[in-house]
């Protein structure tokens, strides 16, 4: 985010009259533009032994989430009334098992060259990843919990790159300031 957004915050789906509105993006340049999201889904120890040895019943669960995943990135126009329908170039939905939190970390990447971002459509794949290991994994563990879901970058367009990690930082040294 740069020092511009941070200081006047407006609400770009809302018009004058303070009615939900899609943002005009007719004039925008063409411009490359990646957004990587996360999130997390934590699980008993049996559950994550489970799924990374392959002995689920109902299959790969990681394939099935994977294509789920880059699947409901394709479609986040349909599933968010605001969104602009996107023709996306790349969509990549990784796994990293973390052992000891009982937990997969479910990472997104999605890119395109377009006239507006694609942060709501990493976030839609990490969102349905982990709702579709939910959906996988519940006849064993029913008390999985999701969490965590953020953009972690945003590269492109008229505001440039942002990292989750610098812009954390930056709130912070701005609160100790006060």
């Amino acid at each position: 985010m740069t020092d511009n957004a941070s200081q006047s915050v407006s609400l770009s789906h809302i018009n004058q009259k303070g009615e939900a509105n899609m943002v005009d993006v007719t004039e925008k340049a063409l411009t490359s533009r990646t957004a990587t999201a996360q999130g997390r889904i934590t699980m008993s120890e049996a559950t994550l032994t489970l799924i990374t040895q392959g002995e689920n019943k109902k299959g790969d669960v990681f394939s099935v989430a994977r294509i789920a995943g880059i699947q409901a990135a394709k479609k986040c126009s349909d599933l968010i009334p605001l969104c602009h329908p996107l023709m996306l170039t790349k969509v990549k939905v990784d796994f990293d098992i973390d052992e000891q939190n009982n937990q997969v970390i479910v990472n997104s990447l999605c890119r395109l060259t377009g006239q507006t971002g694609v942060e709501m459509e990493a976030l839609t794949a990490v969102s349905v990843a982990c709702l579709t290991l939910f959906d996988m994994c519940k006849a064993a563990d029913p008390f999985m919990e999701i969490h965590g879901i953020k953009v972690l970058t945003k590269e492109g367009g008229k505001s440039g790159s942002w990292e989750a990690k610098a812009e954390i930082a930056n709130q912070t040294a701005k609160q100790d300031n006060l």
